[in-house]
């Protein structure tokens, strides 16, 4: 049997119907340089989503590869139970050093996890300060977290967790500000008031909210949905005014990939426990951080026998070698001055737009540094969802995309572009004439 054919005897892919994964023409990717994968046919693809929106400066840059071959000859794991090791160190020593009002760092092996440690630091801060009551969450529709059993119940997103709510704890959803989908009778400024005005009420009449959780600065996988200015701030000063916890999620939007090095920064924003993953490795291996601020480390200060302390760890939390590599990666974005390129890479994508707004089955256009969401719909009055005629929006997408020589995976009728943010400009020119060819395309197909 070929790779192919093994493939779809034995693996059971993520978030794929495998019945349709059987009658696709699987591409067997072997090996990559820069923002190009290459399949076992020696076939090219532009890599489109960053592989799964962790990679940055393309596959095999070497001084990510020199600083993982180093540490591995060195130690490739050493437990952080009831020992510590060189690389988790400096690279916490960086991370509080580039971040702003957090002074602790903890580690885990994917953003999923990292969110779980932030749910449990937020609950236990208030069991330990004495208000247990305080157990609830103030989470935003459309929003994504992960996941695992806490990450699904903040972030619910109905066609992904139904099967599994009976597993959920209970939480007090808002209205994102999904500005297209608005209802029709009020203005963007009345329905972010209105956003806003929702988490207010429920902090007002609520005692028991342990904290406000929501991604930095736009919601990607809920459709790149980017928040108006000042909205993030607001509620900031809401979770200060009531007194609960703001937690945010950068696993997605931070370390560059909305403009900003630190997204909540950018945001005015400061918030109480913060998580960031996947471009933290470049995307080159498994590894998630959350920080907080000091006084919520506080809190977990006693007397062993009085249990205050954190109940949570994993086999390869502070892993040397993701570590390391980390190391490696933050320094690249310093000696590059790689936040600068993708600024100039954002005005690039911004004035190519127009391009594409008027093409007859594009409702909406959201773009933020180097993440672009294109809402594809049936007719742009009724704003219906785009779908096509024996096949799913997503694999019509996908398949069309891999013809030219590029890999695209839209969420559902929502297309993105979320590239390597080192792509170079040659091939984000190429990723966007590709993508309006395939718009072009399809809906001469509906």
């Amino acid at each position: 049997m070929n790779l192919k054919d093994l493939d779809k005897k034995y693996v059971w892919h993520p978030y794929t119907q495998m019945k349709d994964w059987q009658t696709f023409d699987i591409k067997v990717i072997e090996k990559a340089k820069g923002a190009w994968l290459i399949d076992t046919k020696g076939r090219k693809y532009l890599d489109g989503v960053a592989s799964m929106w962790c990679n940055v400066w393309g596959h095999t840059r070497k001084e990510i590869i020199d600083a993982m071959t180093d540490q591995i000859k060195k130690l490739q794991h050493s437990t952080l139970f009831g020992l510590a090791n060189e690389p988790s160190i400096l690279l916490a020593k960086m991370l509080i050093n580039q971040t702003k009002g957090m002074s602790r760092v903890f580690y885990s092996d994917n953003g999923s996890t990292a969110i779980e440690v932030a749910l449990k630091m937020a609950l236990q801060f208030w069991r330990n300060l004495g208000k247990p009551n305080k157990s609830r969450f103030i989470a935003l529709r459309n929003a994504y977290h992960g996941d695992t059993v806490g990450a699904m119940s903040i972030g619910y997103i109905d066609n992904f967790f139904s099967n599994y709510k009976k597993l959920l704890f209970p939480v007090q959803r808002v209205s994102s500000p999904y500005l297209y989908r608005r209802p029709s009778n009020i203005s963007e400024e009345e329905f972010i008031t209105y956003c806003i005005d929702s988490i207010e009420r429920i902090l007002k009449n609520n005692n028991n909210i342990a904290a406000v959780i929501m991604e930095s600065g736009a919601q990607l996988a809920g459709g790149s949905i980017v928040y108006p200015n000042g909205y993030q701030k607001e509620i900031k000063k809401l979770c200060e005014k009531y007194e609960t916890l703001f937690i945010l999620d950068e696993v997605a939007t931070g370390l560059g990939r909305l403009g900003s090095m630190i997204e909540y920064i950018k945001q005015e924003s400061i918030p109480d426990i913060v998580v960031f993953g996947k471009m933290l490795t470049a995307g080159y291996l498994p590894l998630a951080v959350t920080l907080s601020t000091e006084n919520i480390y506080n809190t977990f200060l006693s007397e062993s026998d009085e249990f205050k302390h954190l109940f949570h760890g994993h086999t390869f939390t502070g892993n040397p070698i993701g570590c390391a590599t980390a190391i490696a990666n933050l320094e690249l974005y310093r000696k590059e001055k790689l936040i600068d390129s993708v600024q100039r890479k954002s005005r690039i994508i911004e004035k190519r737009l127009d391009e594409i707004k008027d093409l007859e089955i594009v409702g909406d256009l959201r773009h933020k540094g180097m993440m672009v969401g294109i809402e594809l719909v049936n007719d742009k009055k009724s704003k219906k969802p785009f779908v096509v005629k024996k096949k799913k929006t997503k694999y019509l997408i996908m398949e069309e995309s891999l013809k030219r020589g590029v890999f695209l995976r839209p969420l559902g009728h929502v297309l993105q572009l979320v590239p390597p943010l080192a792509i170079p400009i040659r091939e984000l020119n190429t990723l966007i004439d590709t993508t309006i060819e395939i718009i072009k395309h399809i809906q001469k197909i509906k």
